[in-house]
């Protein structure tokens, strides 16, 4: 029987992020996907990419969330980006409703369409009602620093103490990113599992950041967790996958490019 996953994110009308790239996600890794919109973000070419951000109403992802687990025997999902408290509140109570062997959030923290007093306001509720959820969280360099609460993060073992702090938050396990933000020609992400740590150092490709990735990672973690892998495992072949799709993307004129186009 197929593996399922579900996912409860944000739209983003490229394809190179968000639920789209989730499903992608899902899709190589031979697991059957399904989604929740919470809210459409398109990038704006005439104003510098700037993101336009437009929030699903409450009573509508309640209703997707009911039909989906109502259809399907679930019992992994991703959180990715939710965009408003009202949003973070009625997922809160749709994921109570039933048990979860995984959820795995993606903390989307800051949407650059959001102003800034709400986007605040997302921050803390999310951190309040969805963060002790989890199974796995995956925050990036930014993430990390803020749900740390630290001033910054500039070597391995500042990520490793973030790691520690946020696992403090609730998640059983915390993978922090490190990504490119890290000086030194590689890419490492610390593993924590509540007990050891474990870093994952790979050499970077480029020095920016590849939208999508954040998006890819978690749900490969995700999929691979669906279909009954330990949650180590799982990291190591999301940091794989996303590599491999980093190295293959196409060169395009946008100043981003989808991880997943040519993710093998």
């Amino acid at each position: 029987m197929t593996s399922r996953a579900y996912v409860i994110a944000g739209s983003e009308a490229t394809g190179g992020a968000g639920i789209q790239a989730d499903l992608k996600a899902f899709q190589e890794l031979g697991v059957y996907g399904m989604g929740t919109i919470t809210c459409i973000v398109s990038f704006d070419p005439g104003n510098g990419w700037g993101h336009r951000f437009v929030p699903v109403a409450p009573q509508v992802i309640a209703d997707q969330i009911e039909a989906a687990t109502s259809c399907h025997d679930l019992d992994t999902v991703k959180i990715g980006m939710l965009g408003t408290p009202d949003t973070i509140d009625v997922v809160a109570e749709g994921l109570k409703r039933q048990p979860w062997r995984n959820v795995v959030l993606d903390p989307v923290l800051i949407c650059k369409g959001q102003e800034a007093g709400a986007a605040l306001d997302t921050d803390k509720a999310l951190t309040e009602k969805i963060l002790p959820l989890a199974t796995v969280i995956t925050p990036n360099h930014f993430e990390a620093r803020t749900l740390a609460g630290m001033e910054s993060i500039d070597s391995v073992d500042d990520l490793i103490e973030a790691a520690r702090r946020i696992h403090e938050l609730g998640p059983r396990h915390v993978v922090a990113k490190g990504g490119v933000e890290l000086p030194g020609p590689d890419a490492v992400d610390v593993y924590f599992d509540g007990e050891e740590v474990t870093v994952l150092s790979a050499p970077k490709i480029g020095e920016e950041r590849v939208s999508g990735a954040g998006c890819t990672f978690a749900a490969a973690i995700t999929a691979e967790l669906a279909k009954g892998a330990k949650v180590g495992d799982a990291v190591r072949t999301a940091k794989q996958m996303v590599r491999k799709g980093i190295e293959q993307r196409l060169v395009t004129s946008a100043p981003f490019a989808s991880v997943t186009t040519h993710t093998p």
